[in-house]
This record gives C-alpha cells, structure tokens and sequence, in this order.
C-alpha cells in the first residue's frame, strides 16, 4: 500500500503548492465516486454540478495491462479539482475489464483525513475481491506515474520534448514496418517494403511443409500510436553434450492471431511457456512485454493462398479474412 499513499502525495503536491491544496472530504469522496466521463476515449476534461471538474491531461493516454491469465485490463486516471479554489483533492481511477465491465476508485489527496484513506482501502479492497489482482495492477499503474511525475519535476525531465508519448492506441491487426518476411526464395524484405505480386513463403500449420503464395495487396494502417506486444522465444537443442541456444523475437499488436501447439492465441494472451513454431522447430515463449509503440502505420498482407506468413522468423497466422484460395479467390 506504499505505493498507493506515495502516489495520493506525489499527484497532488507536483502540481501546486500543497499549504494551499484543500482536503477531499467524505462527503466529497463518496459523491466523486458518482462522477464519469461519458467517453473515456474522448473526455479529458469534464465538469460536475458546477463544482467539480475531472482532468486527464496531466496523466496521458490510458493504461492497458495484460496479466498472466491474457486478460486485458484497461486503467484511465484523471485529477479530481474542486472548480473553487482549484483546489485539487485526489485522483479518479476507471478500471475496464475485457468485457467493458467498469470499476471506479477514488484516491485522495494526501492531506485527506484518516478517515477517508480507510474508506478508500476498503473498497479498493472490495474490487480485489471481484476483480482479481486489482490492487497489484493498480500498484504497477501508480507506481510508474509516479516515476514519470519525480522525472518530469527533475531538470532533465523539465527539457524540452520530455512530455509523455502522445497517441491513441489501435486495434489494427497488423504489424509494424520493420519485421522481416520471408520470402520465397529464402530471403527477407521488410514488411512495409511488400509490394502485389511478391512472392512470400506460408507454412501448413498441420504438416509444417512451406510452400510459396503472391502477395496480393499490403495493407497499411493509419498512423497511430499502436499498443504492440513484443516477445522473446528461446530454442534449446542437445546434441550430446552440447547444447545449441537460439532466440527470436516478434513485435505485433496484441490482438493477432498466433499458431501454438495448443492451438490458435492471440498475441496478448500468450504466456511464459507457450511453445509457438519457426520453420527451424519449435520456440519456447521466454517474456512477453506490452507497450505503446510510438506513432507509426501498421501493416497485414493479403496474400493469394495460405493461412500464414513467416514474420521475423516465427509462424504468424494470417489476419482473419485476409487470405484467399489460389483457385477460387475467395477469402477465409
């Protein structure tokens, strides 16, 4: 809990002069947890009953985070400001499960009484109960806010261009530009360098033969700072007493379809220990990390045949309904 009373200081003591802020009190703190934005993705700014107003410009974009079931939680955190005074009173926390179901906290400011920081564990705690591991990703969010609040006030946070990455996150099903596709004579090209009528090798999932297929269209994605999922795949093979370690890794939103041994996953929801295949055998998932990928396009190829590309080296299913059988045309 540390973490949580260090955050509830730092949020509102970096932003104003704390001899001035006014404590959140329980009356205020049980009307805050009344208070939504209509559209998460769209309001940054809103007022309530004239008196209050709800402020995420100083915290960016949302938090998305993926836990060791795949689920993807989504946490938005906004200042809570009394309109007299702007006075700054604490921190509202919307938390969005996979399903949209919507949970809502209230972290007071630091000079709230007792009191309220007792009501404010309780439910919290009352979340956890509900909604698995809560409080832990809660914890992570706070925790990195408050390093970049600590880095902002530094001097060389205060420089110019330290501002946090600006962008909405995509839900594209693609790639970015610069993973490398193999291509059917063996060779590589950099996906956004694809073009219609290239040549590109698939691989049965089944009997994992390659074979070849045409490329026929490149989709290119708009600009967009696309949440990406990057993994890192180990291989270890004994020959005797020798042992041959290999390594891959992968880049691609979290929402494309990966080949397993398990079967079909998305990347998101891969785990340490999923074994996913290369046309060199089979890799061992070693870490998995989710992040913002900076504004960038994102790209998918339609191709004429197959349900899969090699991508970096890794066996990536096809994007639903892009591929098409090379005698019909018609698309899966």
């Amino acid at each position: 809990m540390a973490i949580l009373l260090m955050a509830g200081d730092l949020f509102i003591a970096t932003a104003q002069d704390t001899s001035a802020a006014k404590a959140l009190t329980m009356a205020e703190y049980e009307k805050a947890k009344g208070f939504s934005p209509g559209d998460l993705d769209k309001d940054s700014y809103v007022k309530f009953e004239n008196a209050y107003i709800l402020d995420r410009n100083d915290f960016g974009k949302p938090y998305f985070i993926t836990g060791d079931d795949g689920m993807k939680k989504r946490i938005d955190l906004y200042k809570l400001i009394r309109k007299e005074g702007r006075a700054e009173l604490g921190t509202l926390i919307f938390y969005t499960t996979e399903t949209g179901k919507k949970y809502m906290a209230c972290l007071p400011g630091f000079k709230a009484d007792g009191k309220v920081w007792e009501k404010y564990f309780e439910d919290i705690h009352a979340i956890d109960k509900e909604e698995k591991n809560f409080v832990l990703k809660l914890s992570y969010v706070l925790s990195r806010e408050l390093g970049f609040q600590l880095y902002r006030a530094s001097a060389v946070g205060a420089g110019p261009g330290r501002d946090r990455e600006a962008g909405t996150y995509g839900n594209d099903i693609c790639f970015p530009g610069d993973m490398q596709v193999t291509m059917g004579n063996g060779g590589t090209r950099m996906l956004k360098d694809i073009k219609p009528g290239d040549v590109v090798t698939t691989v049965d999932p089944v009997t994992r033969q390659a074979k070849t297929v045409k490329v026929k269209e490149l989709t290119v994605h708009e600009e967009k700072n696309y949440a990406l999922t990057r993994l890192l795949l180990l291989s270890a093979q004994e020959v005797g007493h020798v042992v041959r370690l290999r390594s891959l890794w992968l880049q691609a939103t979290p929402n494309h379809p990966m080949l397993t041994l398990e079967g079909e996953k998305k990347m998101g929801q891969l785990v340490e220990g999923d074994k996913v295949l290369s046309p060199d055998g089979v890799f061992t998932v070693w870490d998995r990390q989710e992040r913002a990928g900076g504004m960038q396009r994102v790209y998918n190829i339609v191709a004429a045949g197959g349900s899969t590309f090699i991508m970096n080296g890794v066996v990536v299913l096809q994007k639903p309904g892009t591929f098409a059988d090379a005698k019909t045309g018609v698309s899966h």
